[in-house]
């Protein structure tokens, strides 16, 4: 065996072991010294979603599966929030590691990425619970969900590539980015139901990519219908486009970030 191939085979098993570290302390710090551990996943989306499906059935009127409706928009968008706000802390908070040892960046993100999508799918027990309650049948077309969840991941890890190198030189990112997020909620169709815009307006719902998932999500889930190839498009075009930009921060960007911790 070459030189150069140990060499890569030893540089892979150290990348592993570091993201298996990485991803364990990522995920034991989110529930450090709680009472109720990694249940505060369940518990705490399954308040806020009960608090709101009081308000807006009572406000906007229910329709069929509006429970089921309302979890899914609530839980898709938290996870798309809670994992590029994460990211965008990763290289900040592991500064000390960055400035002494010469590591791949980037395992920062993905071990952020991945701790986020755990989090996600102890959430989503509670979203299907609550989908059962709801009296929705479930279907073999709940696997398609693995497609529109691949793109989610991969999407947010392109945005928490822009995030990191911006947090890294504008402190001011975190709070422009809670903002945004804020503001967004209410351009996701979270609680209520875009068939009651104008059909122009029905589709630039479509230039934000977390309704798109959503969108997707609500198809399979309530509707037992495969979004159309438009959708699918579009769920496949966002990542790419947001990981294309991110490597491109990071190349631009790469050897000035020692500077800043």
């Amino acid at each position: 065996m070459s030189k150069e191939k140990n060499n890569s085979i030893q540089s892979f098993a150290q990348k592993k072991f570091l993201l298996k570290q990485l991803i364990r302390r990522d995920f034991k710090s989110r529930y450090k010294r709680t009472a109720l551990g990694v249940l505060w996943s369940m518990f705490s989306p399954l308040c806020f979603f009960a608090a709101q499906a009081i308000v807006f059935t009572k406000l906007l009127g229910r329709g069929e599966h509006y429970t089921a409706y309302l979890i899914i928009g609530n839980i898709i968008f938290h996870y798309f929030s809670d994992a590029t706000t994460n990211e965008m802390f990763a290289l900040q908070a592991n500064g000390g590691i960055i400035s002494k040892i010469k590591v791949d960046k980037k395992i920062f993100l993905f071990s952020r990425a991945v701790s986020c999508l755990i989090h996600f799918l102890l959430t989503a027990v509670v979203m299907f619970a609550v989908v059962a309650f709801d009296h929705v049948t479930f279907h073999w077309n709940f696997l398609l969900l693995i497609f529109p969840l691949s793109c989610m991941f991969f999407m947010n890890m392109g945005i928490g590539y822009i995030l990191s190198a911006l947090f890294v030189f504008f402190k001011d990112t975190q709070y422009l980015y809670s903002i945004f997020t804020r503001i967004l909620v209410y351009f996701s169709a979270i609680f209520y139901y875009t068939d009651r815009f104008p059909e122009n307006l029905q589709k630039l719902f479509y230039c934000n990519p977390v309704y798109c998932y959503i969108d997707y999500f609500r198809s399979i889930i309530i509707e037992n219908t495969v979004p159309s190839l438009f959708v699918h498009i579009l769920c496949a075009v966002f990542p790419i486009i947001f990981m294309l930009i991110g490597n491109l921060v990071y190349k631009l960007n790469d050897s000035k970030f020692a500077y800043y911790f």
